[in-house]
């Protein structure tokens, strides 16, 4: 059971990203998931989370407007679009399988049931 973290890099402030995360052993379309990030020296916090069926998502007071979380028609990959990115936004990016969806905040850390390895994303000139 595998969570991967793929489309991190290293781009300018007000660039765009884009974020995908799969799951190898893990249906995907069977659970809400949720993206956290870590900056160094910082606690892991979260980002943005979607329910299984793709119909519910929440985002932070700090990336809403600017991130979007999508899942693909097939619901097995989970997608998060960065926009009008900041340097503040550099941090290792997490996906995250969780254990349960809550509407109304993001999940804390043990709501979670498996880790993804991380993708790292640098904001900088």
């Amino acid at each position: 059971v595998q969570l991967v973290e793929s489309g991190g890099g290293l781009v300018q402030p007000g660039g765009s990203l884009k974020l995908s995360c799969t799951g190898t052993g893990l249906p995907l379309d069977l659970y809400s998931i949720a993206w956290f990030r870590q900056a160094p020296g910082k606690e892991r916090e979260g980002v943005s989370s979607i329910n299984s069926f793709g119909t519910l998502t929440y985002y932070a007071d700090s990336v809403k407007g600017r991130f979007t979380i999508s899942r693909d028609s097939n619901g097995t990959t989970v997608n998060l679009q960065m926009d009008s990115l900041n340097p503040e936004d550099t941090a290792r990016y997490f996906c995250a399988a969780l254990k349960w969806y809550t509407s109304n905040r993001l999940p804390y850390l043990p709501e979670v049931y498996f880790w993804g390895q991380g993708t790292q994303v640098t904001v900088s000139s």
